[in-house]
């Protein structure tokens, strides 16, 4: 179990390797950055402080050693020198990933980016608590009722769920909910779970503005563990134990519950923890939409300035967690069903 785990971390971090040099070099032949940070007006000595300033006058195979560096958990503290300029390196030691500073604004990438993450695992963690409930509940009633309108209505609902497109879905509850049925409930279309109130000073919380992104972005998953939670309970439904269990005498709750849903969930579970990392990875248009505070509309606001560094703190970042989350489910694979040799 250890080695499997050992295995997949090595595999992880080669990935997440791969990840950062690619968008590195890519971001890197795009241009010149200090064309998307100055005017055609500005003159060449700012230019060149502007370059020193962040590093842009170095060869690319030392920028690229620092970038690494930078954001590495593990490596040379670096000290910055007066204004950002003359940076050099320090103890080799454990540290905080530093992803540099934005070209727009100059802030730490990292003050923009914590909150921002913390605001798309709050929403990637409702969708899926959403999706997970009610996905396996309406699963386990389409089994039980198998070939009946119900089924039937279930499965069809699954289907247009999963093949509508999560940002027409987004404008499409945003008008329903928050427009055409906004008199009763009293939904925004947009908003953040914290709201700056101007007569207090203080942020506020509002739950309310969660509802509808995270039912947007919880759709697709639902959809498909409707019909995963419906296949494994009819795949468990004809098992040996199951109508031993039957024969015995046993009542239908117990039978439901200790022998069925006890066996047909394994598959579900692991596939809510797989469906987590993709939720964190495509929450972009729902947050955009919905003006959620998260780490897609912070990428797509980057995107919209040109701010580089931003974008591929972004891009590392959720591919660092879909890299992560994984390996999690590759290991809870192992766990839940032990004949499972991933090689």
């Amino acid at each position: 179990m250890f080695r499997l785990l050992a295995k997949r971390t090595l595999q992880g971090i080669g990935v997440i390797w791969g990840i950062i040099s690619l968008l590195f070099f890519i971001f890197y032949f795009l241009g010149d950055p200090i064309a998307y940070m100055v005017d055609d007006q500005t003159d060449e000595s700012t230019q060149l402080a502007i370059k020193e300033k962040y590093g842009l006058n170095q060869p690319i195979h030392l920028q690229y050693l620092q970038y690494l560096n930078g954001i590495s958990p593990i490596g040379f503290q670096t000290i910055t020198g007066k204004e950002n300029a003359h940076n050099r390196l320090g103890a080799f030691s454990i540290k905080a990933p530093d992803f540099g500073r934005s070209f727009q604004s100059n802030q730490k990438i990292n003050e923009l980016l914590v909150p921002r993450l913390k605001g798309t695992l709050i929403l990637a963690l409702s969708a899926i608590v959403f999706a997970g409930f009610f996905g396996i509940l309406l699963g386990l009633f389409a089994a039980l009722y198998q070939d009946t309108l119900i089924d039937r209505s279930i499965l069809s609902a699954s289907l247009l769920g999963i093949s509508a497109p999560s940002f027409f879905t987004g404008v499409l509850i945003a008008w329903i909910f928050a427009i055409y049925l906004h008199d009763w409930t009293n939904f925004n279309i947009t908003g953040y779970l914290w709201e700056y109130d101007p007569l207090t000073g203080n942020s506020i919380l509002i739950p309310k503005n969660l509802i509808l992104p995270a039912l947007t972005l919880g759709i697709r998953p639902l959809a498909v563990f409707i019909q995963l939670t419906r296949s494994s309970v009819l795949e468990i439904l004809m098992a040996d134990y199951v109508r031993t269990a039957k024969a015995k005498g046993l009542n239908r709750f117990t039978v439901l519950f200790k022998h069925i849903l006890q066996n047909a969930l394994n598959p579900v579970l692991s596939s809510i923890t797989g469906w987590l990392a993709s939720l964190l990875a495509g929450a972009f248009f729902i947050e955009y939409i919905f003006n959620w505070h998260g780490i897609g509309k912070l990428t797509i606001d980057a995107l919209n300035t040109n701010d580089f560094p931003v974008i591929l703190a972004c891009s590392i970042t959720i591919g660092t967690i879909f890299v992560i989350v994984n390996i999690i489910t590759d290991f809870l694979y192992a766990i839940l069903d032990p004949r499972i040799r991933i090689h």
